[in-house]
């Protein structure tokens, strides 16, 4: 008697779960779990190089002279002869799962990698296993760091190097796992996987394409250079980003002005007494030794005549806030969160000083590489390739993303986050808090400082964005919130003589007399 006397509308809702949830291992694999995909009969398949970089903001590239001791220079000649893409942004902005969606195609939300403590389903299929079908050889060299802390080998990889969680910048009692066997780490963590890297160039078969997936520890932090670029940029000045200071912000959610005082805000960074502008310059020290180790990777392509030929993609995993809006690490929905440093490179495809100005975003790395492998991308895949445009050619293209991160127990300062990103407004909703969403104009406030989400004349601005945001959720299997057990302690302190806790928006706050309009 108590279900027939549910609404209509709860029915309905029940249903919709019920469907989305044991439809979700059809959505994330072929029929079958078929790893075999149509091929391009006009393409052939093109060796591939992907390397990844932990926690690499989308600005810090020299030849972007956002600051004047930033020093990229094989980055820089690689987006100099082939393109850049200064609209690249991740759907997570966390490091398992934005690596999930890099790896599959999807929304975390299909995946269900939605922290960096549970383990990945077995349900999903990796890229990689779409090429080594296809007849590619396949290495994967660095953190993996997907679900948990192991360095196993891992499916769609003959090659393997990797290292348990975060690894360790010098050498630990864990060490690495080469295909299986522990070994001893010998030195500096971005040159060692460099070397290993150089030999599997070296040692593959040569009458077969190859995907080389390089997966750098750096830059993440605790940011340890190497030790011939120690003290490299001491001395050097940091400016402190415009929103780092409270008074130019208006409008900004309680949450985001309480977490200033907590482990990831600046006045209580890691909870420790952490110098910003000190860790900024370990982080630029730390950023060029990637950046010389890439040059490693260009100088043997060149010597074995596989330069023009080649696909490099260089990308980070996600960004990283060093004192935007009084916040920093990542998570979060603003731009220096979200965005990230993308850089193509294939001088027989891609013109020299190409410039790709479409939000694109790590969905769309699977099927990129599956284009560029001569194969045409599963249909079930939320990203899509953008092959097309690295080559100049125009094609429909979407028009806003999706972002979206779960609240986490360990870090419970950032609430349950979707974001819808346009080419004009950013709008961002806030699931399970009594609190402000935001809204803001790109264009005229590139860095996130007004809050419009109370401007009247913006209402339906507000309210298309909202419509077309639940849209894409709905389409994609999105519109439940996935719960995990608990794991891992939580850091969940606030310092008593730092800023205070935030008071409550005048907006919300009525008269007696008042009434609600909203």
């Amino acid at each position: 008697m108590a279900f027939k006397n549910l609404s209509r509308n709860l029915i309905l809702l029940l249903l919709f779960h019920t469907v989305g949830l044991f439809s979700q291992s059809i959505d994330v694999q072929q029929k079958g779990a078929s790893l075999k995909l149509d091929k391009n009969p006009d393409s052939e398949p093109r060796n591939i190089i992907f390397i990844l970089t932990d926690d690499h903001r989308y600005d810090a590239l020299s030849f972007l002279n956002k600051d004047s001791f930033v020093q990229t220079p094989n980055l820089d000649e690689l987006a100099n002869d082939g393109a850049y893409l200064p609209n690249a942004f991740v759907t997570t902005s966390l490091c398992s799962p934005s690596r999930a969606s890099i790896l599959t195609g999807l929304y975390a939300h299909k995946h269900k990698v939605i922290d960096n403590q549970h383990p990945v389903s077995k349900d999903l299929v990796f890229y990689s296993q779409y090429l080594q079908e296809a007849g590619y050889q396949t290495a994967m060299i660095g953190k993996w760091h997907i679900g948990g802390n192991f360095d196993d080998p891992q499916r769609g990889f003959d090659y393997w190097v990797s290292f348990k969680g975060q690894g360790s910048y010098y050498p630990n009692k864990n060490g690495l796992n080469v295909n299986g066997k522990h070994v001893p780490q010998k030195g500096y963590i971005t040159d060692e996987l460099t070397d290993y890297a150089l030999e599997f160039l070296q040692n593959r078969h040569k009458n077969q394409p190859f995907m080389l997936y390089l997966s750098h520890k750096g830059v993440h932090s605790n940011f340890i250079p190497a030790k011939r670029h120690k003290n490299m940029f001491s001395g050097k000045k940091f400016t402190p980003p415009f929103t780092m200071d409270s008074s130019n912000l208006e409008g900004a959610p309680i949450w985001v002005q309480n977490q200033r005082n907590s482990w990831h805000g600046v006045d209580f960074p890691y909870h420790s007494d952490l110098d910003i502008e000190e860790y900024y310059q370990n982080y630029m020290e730390t950023l060029y030794g990637v950046d010389e180790n890439v040059g490693r990777i260009m100088d043997y392509l060149k010597q074995k005549g596989l330069y023009k030929s080649t696909l490099i993609i260089y990308m980070g995993d996600n960004g990283f806030q060093f004192g935007e809006h009084g916040l920093i690490d990542k998570r979060t929905a603003y731009e220096a969160s979200m965005k990230v440093p993308m850089i193509a490179h294939c001088p027989d495809i891609i013109k020299p000083k190409t410039r790709v100005e479409e939000v694109v975003a790590n969905i769309d790395i699977a099927p990129t590489f599956l284009e560029a492998a001569g194969l045409e991308p599963p249909g079930y895949m939320d990203g899509k390739s953008f092959l097309p445009l690295l080559k100049g050619n125009e094609i429909t293209w979407r028009k806003n993303l999706l972002y979206e991160y779960y609240w986490e127990r360990n870090f419970p300062q950032t609430p349950t986050i979707h974001a819808l990103r346009g080419d004009r407004y950013k709008y961002i909703h806030y699931y399970g808090i009594w609190d402000s969403d935001e809204l803001y104009d790109l264009k005229n406030d590139p860095l996130e400082s007004e809050n419009l989400i109370n401007e009247r004349k913006l209402k339906d601005t507000i309210q298309h964005l909202n419509n077309k945001m639940f849209e894409i959720l709905e389409e994609t299997g999105g519109m439940y919130i996935p719960l995990y057990p608990d794991s891992g302690r939580q850091h969940n302190l606030r310092n008593k003589s730092r800023s205070p806790s935030a008071k409550f928006p005048d907006y919300l706050l009525k008269e007696d007399s008042e009434k609600d309009n909203n």
